[in-house]
């Protein structure tokens, strides 16, 4: 096939689930260890609170996506997540069911949502994110939440693991995850559906791909920065969380 050739919707979608079969940060050994088992309660407590500025940037995110859309029904498609992650004033949204976590984990809250305790890798990464979202195309910001194929997976490795490990966790300290087993595959079947749509050219698709695996590696680049302070070596850089 000529390279210049637009791939058919369904070779698109092949490749697609490629990168994440290659590349989602299920495989990061940070990962193996933490459902396995195999970290203390400071090490899971470090996760947490560097989870944290992921999880409360996807709304910030979402909505610099939102001011960007062309059309009513788009704008609230996508206005359904930030309802997922900030809640709706009565239901609690995914952000806060995160500082229930990290409240069951024995962190002070003020000092989760301070940011104080970062590491730069997890500051870096999740700041690359939001800001690809808010200057690259509208394609390329749809596509790179196509994570969100993949992530059924680790979510179920997660709970059964951590359930089964760790008894300073409980269901409800993990009930973030809960409500993702459904929100995620309704999320992903509009975003997979629009970049099928829209990206029409051969160079369009190769952005869609690259947006991806962008995303793949800034998630896996938090684990890095997690294993290298917590792990091995185990070397927090300064004013970083330290475990008591």
């Amino acid at each position: 096939m000529n390279e210049a050739e637009p791939l058919s919707p369904e070779e698109l979608e092949r490749r697609l689930r490629e990168i994440g079969e290659e590349r989602y940060h299920i495989h990061h050994p940070f990962h193996h260890l933490l459902h396995g088992g195999k970290l203390d309660r400071g090490q899971v407590q470090a996760w947490a609170l560097n989870r944290y500025y992921y999880q409360a940037s996807i709304p910030a995110k979402d909505a610099s996506l939102v001011a960007r859309l062309p059309t009513p029904e788009l704008r609230r498609e996508w206005r359904r997540r930030l309802v997922d992650h900030d809640g709706d004033g009565i239901a609690p949204g995914g952000v806060e069911r995160w500082l229930r976590l990290t409240d069951g984990l024995g962190l002070d809250r003020d000092y989760v949502v301070s940011l104080r305790g970062l590491l730069p890798g997890t500051r870096y990464a999740v700041e690359a994110y939001v800001n690809f979202v808010r200057f690259r195309s509208v394609l390329e910001a749809v596509a790179s939440s196509l994570t969100e194929m993949f992530s059924p997976n680790i979510i179920s490795q997660r709970v059964a693991g951590m359930l089964r490990n760790y008894d300073f966790v409980s269901e409800a300290t993990l009930a973030y995850f809960t409500p993702r087993l459904t929100q995620a595959p309704q999320d992903v079947a509009f975003a997979l559906d629009y970049v099928k749509q829209h990206a029409r050219t051969r160079e369009q698709q190769e952005q869609v791909l690259d947006a991806l695996r962008f995303k793949c590696d800034l998630l896996w680049a938090q684990l890095d920065a997690l294993h290298f302070a917590y792990v091995s070596p185990g070397l927090p850089p300064p004013g970083a969380f330290r475990p008591c």
